[in-house]
């Protein structure tokens, strides 16, 4: 079997799997994806020569038992047809076609230097970008200078969770599979920057429980994004500490060693006020806290990092954006959010880390080019 027959054969079951099972056809991305597949076969020509088009049941269907045939234009059209009719150029489709792997019917014909549909092409684009977003993220390690950082905190590593969007698509499994890998990456402070749920305590209460198991000598914080104010955000905010974590919505927390200390600050989102909860301010967050000491400020939204960067803050640390998803949408989203859509960022001085985010919305479950990450952060001096 050759590799591109072995290649699309497990491309299309992995978006069998991701999409049609995971998703049950329920999302925003199943629908998108459902129009761009439903490409028609090529024309058919009768024995007069005159076209015919096919009929409707003549597209993609999507499902474990679509079937497909091949025209001499090397396009594969995959349907839902078993019969003993002849294919528009000449090819018989078999009534045992439908029990047919799809890498055998590419095989089969021998071809080489296939042309697919671009239905085809957007299948297999789907497969790789929800196979991307819906996977356990995989370490990203990175280094950064902050001022004013204590000898003691050289080296203190903090693991950045955000944006997990646990959900019907984040389940159970995902969210335990997230906590067990966290655990073992040896950091002093977990902080969670908000986002981490899509949906009402009472549909998602089995699936953040996993979240309990957190572990960090320092602690775990956490606070609100956006969507938290989307589902009840004090009943989500009471049930975090219910888990362990420790809210900070426009508070600081101060975080000793050895006889120094650093702050870690966090505010509420900007939506907050739509929904009649506190605004993000700022300068009650970090009201008290010595000038000498440096602020570690968690802030869903990157969008104000360069008003924040005038009031001594040493670094920011936010998510929201998702990394931008999909390379080349990160530069419309970075215009959104201040010019800051992934990635460490020199702002007047402070340091902010956009996060690309541990999951994403799951009514548009898709990466390309801007992978999920699991983001142990190791503090250094600045020179």
């Amino acid at each position: 079997m050759g590799q591109a027959a072995l290649w699309a054969n497990h491309l299309y079951h992995l978006f069998e799997r991701q999409v049609l099972i995971r998703l049950g056809g329920q999302s925003l991305l199943f629908d998108l994806l459902q129009q761009a597949l439903h490409a028609r076969c090529p024309r058919e020509v009768d024995t007069h020569g005159q076209g015919v088009d096919e009929e409707p049941d003549q597209v993609l269907h999507l499902g474990a038992h679509a079937v497909g045939h091949w025209c001499t234009d090397h396009h594969v059209v995959l349907t839902g047809q078993t019969s003993e009719q002849r294919s528009p150029c000449g090819h018989d489709r078999h009534e045992q076609a439908a029990a047919m792997p799809l890498a055998q019917r590419l095989e089969a014909t021998g071809q080489v230097g296939v042309e697919y549909q671009p239905g085809m092409a957007a299948l297999v684009l789907a497969a790789i970008g929800v196979q991307q977003a819906v996977r356990v993220p995989p370490v990203k390690d990175i280094q950064i200078a902050i001022k004013n950082l204590p000898p003691q905190f050289e080296g203190y590593k903090v693991l950045q969770l955000t944006d997990m969007h646990i959900s019907r698509l984040f389940d159970a499994p995902w969210t335990q599979a997230v906590v067990q890998q966290s655990n073992a990456l040896g950091v002093n402070l977990i902080v969670i920057t908000g986002d981490l749920i899509d949906g009402s305590l009472g549909n998602r209460k089995q699936d953040i429980e996993a979240l309990r198991d957190l572990r960090a000598p320092d602690g775990v914080y956490v606070i609100p994004g956006n969507h938290e104010y989307f589902f009840d955000n004090q009943a989500w905010m009471q049930h975090f500490v219910s888990l362990g974590m420790i809210p900070l919505a426009n508070s600081h927390t101060m975080i000793e060693r050895d006889g120094a200390r650093i702050a870690l600050a966090g505010v509420t989102d900007v939506t907050a006020p739509k929904t009649g909860f506190p605004a993000p301010d700022l300068q009650k967050a970090i009201a008290g806290i010595a000038k000498d000491t440096p602020i570690i400020l968690l802030d869903h939204q990157p969008r104000n990092a360069e008003e924040t960067a005038t009031q001594g803050i040493a670094l920011q640390l936010s998510g929201h954006t998702h990394g931008g998803m999909i390379f080349g949408l990160h530069w419309l989203l970075a215009l959104a959010n201040g010019g800051f859509v992934s990635g460490l960022y020199d702002v007047g001085g402070m340091q902010l880390y956009v996060n690309n985010g541990t999951a994403l919305w799951p009514g548009f479950a898709i990466r390309l080019g801007k992978p999920s990450e699991l983001t142990r952060i190791t503090l250094r001096r600045a020179l």
